[in-house]
């Protein structure tokens, strides 16, 4: 492909993809075909010649498309928001041009230090401590996700608990980790990869009013551990569980993690974007406790996944535990301790550019605009929660700080099960479920910058028409 052939290539596909986000609405959320439709539409050998980009769009149109959940819909209130945006699209476009390979800071200054200054700005953004700053100890810097974030601060943690001996032997003891019930799957997994196992998790009950994990119930957890001859290594506390988006008392928990000497890694992989709003930020209280902390911009701050921001409080530890450097990696640079090697911060080796998406979002929206952004999303989800508190046919079933509303029908899990399954097999919104208290619960996440008032009482609508004919029954 010529720089002439891409240019009008490039510009179908920019068209095409405008074209997409115009009619979204009119298209069903989730697709209704059985599994194997679009493996059954592709052919079952590659092409033997090139063909023009034309005919991948006319397939795209005909195949791909129809079997997607549109996540950017603005009927789109499941799990929670993927979002995208142009600036966005436009920013991974750039990244996918250059090709850039940032293992190193030899290997293309520009975007090391584009990474480190935005990891900055975003610490600012965020009115995160300061001790996560590159101009001190600590440092930020962009991981795939959330979970790769765990996994990280998860293997610090280790070579920290186990002084050192953990990156040359292995595992030697009984480490442990612990969270609340209502941590994520990516903290076991996590557990399980660093050699800890599924048993070395220790999961913390929740306090059944607020579902957010108990710090008399951690102490104790640690203590009977430590008289059992167990090494607490870890505590990840959670600011916006996936089921409910629970604040966990980061203050509380990190004062005990300090008196026991244990890593404290916050997850605030959804609502870590709700801190742009100062008005937002008291979820983040106790963070000067933590030694990493991490949230996703592609959830709920306008950039399109993989894009996770993990900070550090002293990037020594973390370069300690995960670099390995052979010898066609040495240079000049490196060695001269000026310059940060990002390769030491996680787990593979390469890396792209992802800064430069980033970059792009900040740069078009501005401070005020993700503000707005956010703002929005809460009061919608606010709109949502009003109209479930004046119904006695609905009950609310836990807070609602950030914009996820989780709510039930007054009636049994069958009942309830029945209403989502009907809600979402209209094709014009997409809801979720979990179960709080034991009891099965219906999500609604607000977060796709196209959802408008209209959209939110369109889904109340549709709850309200569907809980009468169950009702009636």
């Amino acid at each position: 492909m010529t720089p002439d052939e891409f240019r009008r290539a490039g510009h179908a596909v920019v068209d095409w993809i405008a074209d997409y986000w115009a009619t979204l609405e009119q298209r069903p959320v989730t697709p209704a075909d059985p599994p194997g439709t679009v493996a059954a539409a592709l052919p079952a050998t590659p092409p033997t010649a090139g063909e023009p980009v034309e005919a991948v769009l006319a397939d795209l149109d005909a195949i791909v498309v129809p079997g997607l959940t549109h996540w950017q819909h603005p009927g789109f209130f499941g799990y929670f928001p993927a979002n995208t945006s142009g600036p966005s699209v436009l920013g991974d476009l750039v990244s996918s041009g250059l090709g850039v390979q940032g293992m190193l800071w030899a290997t293309s200054p520009a975007c090391t230090e584009l990474e480190t200054v935005l990891m900055d700005w975003l610490a600012q953004l965020l009115d995160l401590p300061s001790r996560f700053r590159s101009t001190g100890a600590g440092g930020g810097v962009i991981q795939d996700s959330a979970s790769s974030a765990t996994l990280v601060a998860t293997l610090a943690a280790l070579h920290r608990a186990s002084g050192g001996r953990w990156r040359e032997t292995g595992i030697d003891r009984r480490y442990r980790a612990y969270t609340s019930t209502h941590g994520h799957s990516s903290i076991e997994k996590a557990a399980r990869i660093a050699g800890l196992g599924s048993d070395g998790v220790r999961a913390i009950e929740v306090d059944p009013e607020t579902q957010a994990l108990r710090p008399a119930a951690l102490r104790a957890a640690i203590e009977a551990d430590l008289a059992a001859g167990d090494v607490p290594a870890i505590v990840v506390a959670t600011i916006g569980t996936t089921s409910t988006t629970a604040v966990d008392p980061v203050a509380e928990i990190g004062a005990v993690c300090a008196e026991y000497g244990i890593w404290l890694h916050v997850d605030a992989a959804y609502a870590g974007a709700a801190a742009v709003c100062p008005e937002l930020r008291w979820s983040h209280n106790g963070l000067e406790y933590a030694d990493s902390y991490c949230f996703d911009p592609h959830k709920w701050l306008l950039t399109g996944f993989d894009c996770d921001a993990f900070w550090v409080a002293d990037r020594g530890e973390l370069v300690e535990a995960l670099t390995v450097l052979p010898e066609f990696l040495r240079n000049a640079a490196s060695e001269s301790g000026a310059v940060i090697d990002y390769r030491d911060w996680q787990v593979p080796l390469g890396r792209r550019f992802r800064a430069l998406k980033l970059w792009f979002v900040l740069r078009w929206y501005g401070v005020e605009g993700l503000r707005a952004h956010i703002r929005s999303g809460v009061a919608l989800a606010a709109r949502f929660a009003d109209r479930i508190r004046a119904d006695d046919r609905f009950e609310l079933a836990a807070a609602h700080p950030f914009s996820l509303v989780c709510f039930r029908l007054c009636a049994d899990d069958d009942a309830n099960t029945e209403l989502l399954t009907r809600i979402n097999r209209t094709g014009r919104v997409h809801l979720t479920h979990t179960r709080v208290a034991g009891r099965y619960t219906l999500r609604l996440a607000v977060g796709s910058p196209q959802t408008t008032e209209r959209h939110v009482d369109e889904a109340w609508t549709l709850l309200v028409d569907t809980a009468d004919e169950l009702l009636a029954r």
